[in-house]
């Protein structure tokens, strides 16, 4: 007689219930081989189920040895059994443990899926065992509608997949009627001719006639062993399972785990949904703030930008800061004169500025007078939109004459008057409109209010009665060092002020990077509340995920039993776990979009920055918050017990 393909010896189970160890086998001996039809029978809490766990490689036994086509599977991992169990082992269950969200042909092929069979290879045998029992109009129905006996069949076919070598049933006619329980021993029948090895448990004995060797068990030991028929045995060779490539395979796996990640997400629409809400709103949030913050910052420095960036101001005191500093009366335009002499200085202009209602006729307006010399709007890069500027001639004879800004000429002349040539009054001062310059918002010499510019020695005797200067702009040349042209600077007014350092510089340039260095602090603050965020957040993702892991678990069960490696279960719940996070961040994005739309449509002057680098790294950042929180749901259910998992309800 061949060696079997079974074989046991001193086979112990035993169970830790609390302080208790029950003991279900013991010492069990036993070989069954290759074409057998056996039936393991006893009644309930006999171990026949136990047994048949321990035979399909569910379940692990506590001593003794089980050898499987000469291998000793005691000593496998989890992935060897795996391999073992969808290789040559094929299960029909008492309650079917088909899987509700797959149709027929979906459940028939998932241990093809794990075994790396081709796709359409797996299909065409799929559908053509269906249609072998019967089940070619059924071929696209979920379990939930088909009748029992036509799910029993769907659990046959998936057994026969990747060849059914040995085919277990567990109580296969339990759950069935009278007819389908007899159409399905006929069939198992059927198969045993064809050379399967078929193993039965049950407890009725009228099953148990019907194979050609009845084994039965009582408390854990087996009590006879006695053929009830002619040894049909024929010769079967293990079918053959074309696989494809190993980067196919896993690439076929990980297409398979993320139709399932879909299937769960879309099978518990609210929940996913308030899974994601977290993410979504921490996304929203950051790339919103970003945004406007990153728009804010533009719109500033394109406003410095409007005005050079190789400015130096020269300001009395220690600082904008010091209050000192109105006091401080010893910049003059002596020191401005001294300046523009300078190889480094392009233009330079003094500057003073006040306070004063500016009147036409009988329209009066609040506006910033501001004295300056004739170079004032080429330090500060203004263009005019019509008329002239100040000359040299304006600035020595003290002429009463005005340039206005946009915003001027709105507020004095609203009825679309010419305003050159037009004489306004300063408080009591007439001056002439010569030109009108572009309005520069927000930022710098011009701001949002009216502003008039007269020459600045008229400003200094005519209106404020003063002579000294508020401050002075040089615009420093183009090919000149902005830190040396600053350090000359420095050296020359401390000289011309007798070498007492009363006053301060303040380089554009260096506003600008005061602002972008700024920015960059609150970006950092605003990632860091952000990062709580998408902390609290995946804390909510693992919950939820283990939640589903716990609800989940019969078909945790299931896959294993088809031969499912553990790296297949971590695989699944970890995409799914990335998968709802990717999808609340891009969903957070696309909030953070219409809420940027909605605040520069009810905010006027908001400016929203949006940046590919800053949506990548969100969207990325919430798949890694996917990796971290759903990796330990997804490892406990990749280490689940497969025999325990199919014991839940």
């Amino acid at each position: 007689m061949s060696d079997p393909i079974i074989s046991l010896r001193g086979l112990t189970r035993r169970f830790q219930t609390g302080a208790e160890a029950v003991t279900v086998l013991k010492d069990v001996d036993l070989d069954i081989h290759q074409g057998e039809m056996v039936a393991i029978i006893g009644q309930s809490g006999s171990g026949k189920s136990t047994l048949m766990n321990i035979l399909g490689c569910l379940d692990r036994p506590t001593s003794g040895t089980y050898t499987f086509a000469g291998k000793d599977v005691s000593r496998l991992g989890p992935d060897a059994l795996a391999q073992l169990r969808r290789e040559h082992f094929g299960f029909i269950f008492q309650r079917y443990q088909l899987l509700p969200d797959l149709d027929a042909v979906e459940n028939v092929e998932m241990p093809a899926v794990y075994a790396g069979v081709d796709a359409a290879v797996r299909r065409q045998r799929a559908v053509e065992l269906l249609t072998r029992l019967g089940l070619a109009e059924r071929l696209t129905h979920r379990p939930n509608a088909l009748s029992g006996g036509q799910q029993q069949r769907v659990s046959v076919a998936r057994a026969l997949m990747n060849g059914g070598e040995v085919i277990l049933a567990d109580e296969p006619t339990g759950a069935l009627d009278t007819r389908s329980g007899k159409e399905l021993l006929a069939l198992l029948s059927e198969l045993h001719r064809e050379g399967h090895t078929i193993i039965i448990v049950t407890h009725d004995p009228a099953v148990a006639a019907l194979t050609e060797r009845m084994i039965e068990i009582s408390d854990g030991v087996i009590v006879s062993d006695t053929r009830t028929g002619v040894d049909t045995r024929v010769a079967r060779g293990k079918e053959p399972i074309r696989k494809i490539a190993r980067w196919r395979e896993g690439i076929d796996r990980s297409l398979e785990a993320l139709r399932m990640a879909l299937r769960a997400m879309f099978a518990h629409k609210m929940r996913t949904f308030l899974t994601m809400l977290g993410i979504i709103i921490g996304i929203s949030s950051v790339v919103s703030v970003v945004a406007l913050g990153q728009g804010s910052q533009q719109t500033v420095l394109d406003n410095i930008s409007s005005i050079g960036t190789n400015t130096i101001n020269v300001y009395p005191g220690t600082g904008f800061a010091d209050r000192r500093s109105s006091r401080i009366q010893t910049l003059m335009p002596t020191d401005a004169d001294a300046l523009a002499r300078q190889p480094f200085a392009d233009s330079v202009t003094p500057q003073v500025s006040s306070n004063a209602t500016v009147r036409f006729r009988n329209t009066s307006s609040n506006a910033t007078v501001t004295g300056v010399g004739e170079q004032y709007f080429q330090v500060n890069g203004r263009n005019f939109a019509e008329g002239v500027g100040f000359n040299s001639t304006s600035v020595s004879q003290r002429t009463q004459e005005a340039v206005i800004d946009g915003n001027a000429r709105e507020a004095i002349f609203g009825n679309g008057e010419d305003p050159i040539g037009k004489v306004i009054l300063l408080g009591k001062v007439p001056v002439r409109v010569i030109g009108v310059v572009e309005t520069v918002a927000g930022f710098g010499p011009g701001g949002n209010s009216a502003n008039v510019y007269v020459p600045y020695t008229t400003a200094l005797d005519r209106i404020l009665g003063q002579s000294y200067l508020s401050s002075i702009a040089v615009r420093v040349a183009d090919d000149y060092d902005m830190a040396q042209a600053e350090t000359e600077m420095t050296a020359l007014v401390t000289r011309l002020h007798g070498g007492t350092t009363d006053f301060f510089l303040m380089n554009t340039d260096t506003i600008r990077q005061t602002i972008q260095s700024t920015s960059a602090t609150l970006t950092l603050l605003i990632s860091t509340i952000a990062v709580i965020s998408l902390v609290v957040g995946g804390i909510g993702v693992m919950n939820i995920m283990l939640v589903s892991v716990s609800e989940r678990t019969k078909e945790i069960g299931i896959r294993m039993a088809v031969g499912a490696r553990r790296g297949d279960i971590l695989r699944q719940f970890l995409i799914e776990a990335v998968l709802v996070c990717f999808v609340g961040g891009a969903a957070g994005v696309g909030l953070s979009f219409a809420m940027g739309s909605l605040l520069t449509a009810l905010v006027p002057g908001a400016t929203v920055a949006y940046s590919a680098e800053s949506m990548v790294l969100a969207i990325a950042s919430a798949s890694l918050i996917g990796v971290i929180f759903g990796f330990m749901p997804a490892r406990s259910a990749a280490r689940m017990d497969p025999v325990e998992a199919l014991a839940r309800e």
